[in-house]
């Protein structure tokens, strides 16, 4: 059996770091969010909110211009920053890459994203790679051809099972053991902080392992993966990948948890995005 250590409100509070109450706009992490389609408005959206409250300072938004005014309508707390055409291509990745207005920490992409080849998502990973940005990449983005690109650079990937079978060629099923033997190995292999999202959600960066169990099964609603990809693009504003990875986990949990409790197997995604500042507020540490 592989040794893996679960994750619980000691581990969190021991991984998350505090703020420095003189610290200014931009200190606490900027986030691009890159995301979104023709179909999946909503998907950048989510994880947009949602890495506003991981605490971050900033999120710049990118979505294709068709659902510009609509997303400008569902929050004036984010910074928008549109495409032309309603799939990323590689001229809109280039043109994205000299249009964000600061050095970001962090970007997501993926979350509801159509592009017209793969070869405009690698501009994008490529052009935020060599600029220092922390990646995660999840959804639509996670293709079997970034694994060359991103191998070797700590990128966090986020996929469900079907997902993960799409970029490392391997279904991940049968027992527990068997699916950490597996997460583990193509960590390692690669590179990567692998996030495999499920009933038994597993983390590892090729050498630690950890676990979390889903703790609802209201999280089987559309769009909470989108909110845990935004949360873990925040916290890896701050935080190192695996890290982030765990705390998006947990507190993604915790937020469903509770907005269970209230309303059972009717929960929506958008619903936890009023929950988590309350299931993380009891964590902030502030520091001189």
């Amino acid at each position: 059996m592989k040794i893996y250590s679960n994750v619980d409100s000691n581990l969190v509070r021991e991984i998350i770091l505090p703020r420095n109450k003189k610290s200014r706009k931009g200190d606490n992490g900027i986030a691009l969010i890159v995301g979104g389609s023709r179909m999946y408005h909503g998907a950048p959206l989510l994880s947009s909110i949602a890495a506003l409250r991981s605490g971050t300072d900033l999120v710049y938004t990118a979505i294709p211009k068709i659902n510009l005014i609509p997303s400008r309508n569902f929050s004036a707390d984010l910074i928008f920053i549109p495409f032309p055409d309603d799939k990323l291509t590689s001229g809109a990745a280039r043109r994205l890459l000299n249009s964000i207005p600061k050095k970001i920490d962090a970007a997501g992409i993926g979350m509801g994203l159509s592009f017209s080849k793969s070869q405009s998502l690698l501009t994008l990973i490529n052009g935020l790679i060599k600029s220092d940005v922390r990646l995660l990449v999840d959804a639509g983005a996670l293709v079997p051809d970034i694994l060359k690109d991103i191998t070797n650079t700590k990128t966090i990937v986020t996929p469900h099972g079907g997902e993960f079978k799409r970029l490392f060629g391997e279904l991940p099923t049968g027992s527990l053991n068997d699916q950490i033997t597996l997460v583990t190995k193509m960590a390692k292999e690669y590179g990567l902080i692998i996030t495999l999202k499920g009933f038994w959600n597993i983390v590892s960066d090729g050498d630690k392992v950890y676990v979390i169990q889903r703790s609802t099964p209201s999280m089987t609603v559309g769009g909470t993966g989108d909110i845990l990809s935004g949360l873990v693009a925040g916290f890896l504003t701050k935080h190192e990948p695996i890290h982030a990875s765990l705390l998006g986990l947990y507190f993604n949990g915790m937020a469903a948890l509770k907005v269970s409790s209230k309303i059972g197997l009717h929960m929506m995604a958008s619903d936890l995005l009023a929950e988590l500042p309350f299931v993380m507020k009891d964590y902030d540490v502030v520091n001189d």
